[in-house]
């Protein structure tokens, strides 16, 4: 019996017709943050960014990774939120649905630690202009390194690898989202595009020590 496997189409999945975007040009605002060890004050200045970015013409405005906490596996799980829950238990997610609704912009709201039942994940937020969460994507591939006398960092030791590709349809387009490590996996930015993405985002907070040597080269490679 003839297999029905095809190695071609599970490489490169079917493409579907690529949907006219809503906007053929519109302003992009990307925010680089200081992070501190003091959540209230990330989240503040996170804020500041994006209104600053908004009151330049940014209808899309993208924060880094792990922007309101400290990024060990030490700090992780002590300023993970339950996003789900909302309220008191994510003020970084209530900020961003805020400011999301009143500015009528779509935010990709870099990522942050989500505690999710018994589990952490590295997770990434889109809201819509109207203030709702329209999609979740966790991370994929965690980034575990050690190189002797540079850095050595588990990220695997606090967070659970997500397992699904996040793709979701905002005022500006359709949008591929992937979280820093994730873009060094070309089958992602692959199958988005077959998927009709007009614009892959990931944001990112990756090291210096092997940052400067391929974090330029991935992006291009990917677009």
């Amino acid at each position: 019996m003839a297999s029905s496997f095809k190695p071609e189409q599970a490489r490169a999945p079917p493409a579907v017709p690529l949907p006219i975007p809503p906007l053929t040009k519109f302003k992009i605002g990307i925010c680089q943050l200081l992070v501190t060890p003091d959540k209230e004050r990330n989240i503040a200045h996170a804020l500041k960014a994006i209104e600053e970015a908004a009151k330049k013409g940014a209808q899309l405005v993208l924060l880094p990774e792990i922007w309101n906490s400290s990024y060990s596996n030490d700090s992780l799980p002590v300023y993970a939120e339950d996003i789900d829950a909302g309220g008191d238990a994510s003020p970084s997610t209530v900020m961003l649905s805020e400011v999301s609704w009143r500015l009528k912009i779509t935010i990709v709201g870099g990522s942050m630690p989500e505690r999710y039942g018994d589990k952490l994940y590295n997770t990434c937020c889109v809201f819509g202009s109207n203030g709702k969460l329209k999609a979740k994507h966790w991370k994929i591939h965690l980034f575990d390194i050690d190189i002797p006398g540079e850095i050595t960092f588990t990220e695997s030791k606090t967070l659970t690898a997500g397992e699904s590709l996040t793709i979701v349809d905002t005022d500006v387009g359709r949008i591929g989202i992937g979280i820093c490590y994730d873009i060094q996996f070309q089958e992602l930015a692959m199958i988005y595009a077959a998927r009709g993405a007009h614009l892959l985002c990931f944001p990112g907070a990756f090291n210096l020590t092997t940052g400067p040597l391929h974090w330029e080269l991935m992006q291009r490679a990917r677009y």
